[in-house]
Formats: structure tokens, C-alpha cells, sequence
């Protein structure tokens, strides 16, 4: 089996592990998420890491991923590294691994350094935290510096964006950063973002007074945009949770 590997020139006294991270990873037990994909806690020669497995592509997108497109792993990896050069933070990439079969791409791993975070933005959007407040408005105003910065994240989600309390206030920190775009990005395009929060109104209005401050965007029009989007992200996943039904035969609930 072909191995390929990049990491950080100062993450060199790990590359054994980087040789062994097949068998390192199946025998850690120390899972925090499994679906698609599955991430660890693995600690690496003392380095406190979450690696991150993806899964195997079905054989056309073992193709295109090994002639054609960049694997998932390999755009963590430098999108990570495109968001610490802009000064956006993200846990600190180590390296991408990427395992290839009869030629074609197999198992792959991105590896991060552990951040330690509190809590994710869906803890102050499902509870009645004192600060929450704060905590949107400081979210706002990192999501604004975000696209004044040029970084767009498709998968900008509640579970993706963590948030470590400290003196000066709030750190945010973004993560499953392989679905991103680096391109312009105008005020008003940038309400959209906000859009899979799945947040409630009253949270948008607190959100968009912050980033129409910042952005110089009308605020009545940034916070229509912000609940304009929102409302149809949420008619679009609940109509797929419908149909999702109906194809298994639970015709309970209309389409």
C-alpha cells in the first residue's frame, strides 16, 4: 500500500507515528464522534492530537480524488494552514496522511493538536447561559472578521465552531474545515452564513445589530437576511426529514 504524508517541518519526531497511524488508530479506543467519519483522542509521543479518519471512498470518488480533486484530508490540512496565515484560529494542524490501493486513494487522516475548548456555539443557542448575549455578539463580530478576511465556511454549523472563555472575552475556533472557500465576500453575501445556526430570531436580531455595526450594512436589512436565510435552510432540511420518511413508508407526515 502507497503512503504519502505532509506535516510541519516541527512535527518531524512523530513521522514513525505518521508511518503507524493505521494500527495506532484502530486499536484507540478514545472515539468523541462516529458517523461518516470518526475522530480520536490520540496522544502522540506526548502530543495530545485528534486524528481524524475518512471514511473510504466508494470506487468513482477513489478515482477522483486520486487524479482529479485534492482528498478531504488534504484540504483540512491546508485550509488549516491558509486560516493560521490569515490569522484565523483553528487547532494547530500536524499533518495529512493518505493511503492509496491498487493506485487508487484508501483510508486517509488529518491530525490536529487537541484545542481545548469549553463549550460550541449550540450550548449558548440551546441554553439560557448568562453571557449568551455577549457570546452572539462576539460570534457575530469573529464571523464578520471571517469574511473580511475572505474565508467562507460551507459547513459553518453550531458543533463546528468552539469557544474557549479567556480574559479578553471569547476565542473562537473553527473546525471540519474541509469544505471551504477563500473569494470575496460582501456584507450582504455574509447574512447567509449565518443560515445553519438553526437559530431563533430574537438570537439573529442580537447577531446582526453586531455585524451591520461592523460591516456598515443597513441593520434592519442585515437582520432580514440573516432570518430570510435561516427560514430556508430550515424548509429545506425539513422537507429532506420528510421525504426521508415517506421513501421508508411513514406517510404520517405530508410533503
Amino acid at each position: 500500500m502507497q503512503f504519502k504524508c505532509d506535516f510541519q517541518s516541527k512535527y518531524l519526531f512523530l513521522k514513525e507515528s505518521f508511518e503507524n497511524i493505521q494500527s495506532i488508530f484502530s486499536q484507540d479506543d478514545h472515539s468523541i464522534h462516529k458517523a461518516r467519519n470518526e475522530l480520536k483522542i490520540i496522544n502522540l509521543s506526548g502530543v495530545k492530537t485528534v486524528v481524524k479518519s475518512f471514511k473510504v471512498p466508494h470506487l468513482l470518488n477513489r478515482i477522483v480524488y486520486t487524479f482529479f480533486r485534492h482528498s478531504k484530508a488534504y484540504k483540512s490540512y491546508h485550509n488549516a494552514l491558509r486560516l493560521q496565515e490569515l490569522g484565523i484560529s483553528t487547532p494547530q494542524p500536524i499533518a495529512l496522511i493518505e493511503f492509496f490501493s491498487s493506485g487508487l486513494l484508501a483510508e486517509s487522516y488529518f491530525i490536529s493538536e487537541f484545542f481545548d475548548y469549553d463549550f460550541t456555539i449550540r450550548t449558548p443557542l440551546l441554553e439560557p447561559l448568562e453571557d449568551r448575549e455577549a457570546i452572539f455578539t462576539a460570534f457575530a463580530a469573529y464571523t464578520y472578521e471571517l469574511h473580511r478576511k475572505g474565508v467562507w465556511h460551507l459547513d459553518y454549523s453550531p458543533g463546528n465552531i468552539l469557544i474557549k472563555r479567556i480574559d479578553q472575552g471569547y476565542q473562537f475556533s473553527i473546525v471540519d474545515i474541509n469544505r471551504m472557500v477563500f473569494k470575496p465576500i460582501s456584507p450582504l453575501e455574509g447574512c447567509e452564513n449565518f443560515n445553519k445556526l438553526w437559530a431563533f430570531d430574537e438570537e439573529l436580531e442580537i447577531m446582526g445589530r453586531e455585524y451591520a455595526r461592523l460591516s456598515g450594512l443597513d441593520e434592519t436589512t442585515t437582520i432580514a437576511e440573516m432570518k430570510r436565510h435561516n427560514d430556508a435552510n430550515k424548509r429545506v432540511k425539513n422537507f429532506k426529514k420528510r421525504l426521508k420518511k415517506w421513501l421508508k413508508g411513514d406517510f404520517s407526515t405530508p410533503l
